[in-house]
């Protein structure tokens, strides 16, 4: 099938980019003490020459003690991590490349090597890791509060530093996506309610700061997801109807790009309204809403991102179903991930037809390629 719609240029604001492939944040914690290396500016700058049009960086924690659950992963704040982000921006702009940083807060999400915060810093709408796992505290209203306005300093900074655009964190069970998320949001405040309407509320309240802070034309993409790290199985929406209240004040609110990630870009995201071949969750996004979208999950590979967490490799597979999809408009940008940890060519050798295309192997998890 022809790569070409893969291929075509995408405009947005003040976003040009020479073809619909994003490379999706991967973050695994290559940044000693939260400043991003040389070595993580040259992995970035390698990937803008291999013909990515955008490289969304890997989760960068906000200015709030407990936003991120690693020493080594990168923070975007203070003056030491921000010139590392501006090493790592010049070295993209040189190769041509477009670069996002994703800013994150965790939320309470335990520490995945057992470097992370003391449990009294970490915080969540209702001190829950997942459904009756108590983990942390519950936020106050001066934590939310600082939050947000965590949120808005990080995405004045990325536009002052040059980046071309800015992506917020809301997916597979991090703060944001905790607040949306009923099994672990046990707030009684007007944070939560009967819907996951009322459950938008810190979401779009962390967009509308950033929109303020950024101005009306520059990008904001907002990453989400119904399946979290801590449950496969999660849902938030269980009906069109019901992705509609979740999604629309978000786009109200600021968003301009809804980065929806599933296990498996293929999938139809309602079956049961459209059928086997329907709608991707991206798909359904950009019908409901109207926003630009970008669909992920397994793009080129075998299995889906999580088993990369569990020392599983995937094997190469190919990409006629997202082609078929793009082609079609069912949304407009493809990001790729694990694909392009051990391949920085990827996009090249997708477009001129090779064959040589690598399998992601579970080790390239531990390697800055």
């Amino acid at each position: 099938m022809s790569v070409e719609p893969l291929f075509r240029p995408f405009r947005y604001k003040g976003l040009t980019l020479p073809n619909r492939i994003v490379m999706a944040p991967m973050t695994r914690g290559f940044s000693p003490g939260g400043v991003p290396t040389d070595a993580v500016a040259g992995y970035y700058a390698r990937r803008a020459r291999g013909g990515v049009g955008l490289i969304i960086s890997e989760g960068t924690g906000v200015g709030r003690p407990g936003s991120l659950n690693g020493a080594n992963f990168p923070r975007f704040h203070g003056q030491d991590a921000l010139a590392g982000w501006k090493k790592v921006l010049g070295d993209v702009h040189a190769a041509g490349g477009r670069i996002a940083p994703q800013l994150w807060h965790v939320g309470a999400v335990p520490a995945p090597y057992g470097d992370g915060p003391s449990e009294d810093l970490v915080e969540s709408p209702s001190g829950l890791s997942a459904p009756g796992a108590a983990f942390g505290r519950a936020m106050t209203d001066s934590d939310i509060a600082d939050t947000i306005a965590a949120f808005g300093r990080a995405a004045a900074d990325a536009k002052a530093l040059g980046f071309d655009a800015v992506e917020l964190h809301g997916a597979h069970g991090y703060l944001i996506d905790q607040f949306f998320w009923a099994e672990v949001n046990r707030r009684t405040d007007r944070y939560n309610g009967p819907s996951i309407n009322a459950r938008t509320r810190f979401a779009a309240e962390v967009v509308a700061a950033v929109r303020q802070t950024v101005g009306p034309g520059f990008p904001i993409i907002l990453r989400l997801s119904q399946w979290k790290q801590q449950d496969y199985t999660a849902r938030l929406a269980l009906t069109p109807d019901e992705m509609a209240r979740w999604l629309e004040p978000l786009v109200e609110a600021g968003a301009d790009v809804l980065h929806c990630s599933q296990r498996r870009i293929w999938e139809p995201e309602f079956p049961e309204v459209d059928g086997v071949a329907g709608l991707n969750f991206a798909g359904w996004a950009k019908k409901l809403t109207g926003a630009v979208t970008i669909s992920v999950g397994s793009v080129g590979l075998s299995n889906d991102a999580m088993s990369a967490f569990q020392g599983e490799g995937a094997s190469v597979t190919g990409i006629e179903r997202v082609l078929e999809r793009l082609a079609r408009d069912e949304f407009d940008l493809v990001a790729v991930g694990r694909a392009l940890l051990g391949d920085p060519l990827w996009a090249q050798k997708i477009r001129a037809g090779s064959q040589d295309l690598h399998d992601f192997t579970a080790a390239q998890m531990s390697e800055l390629t």
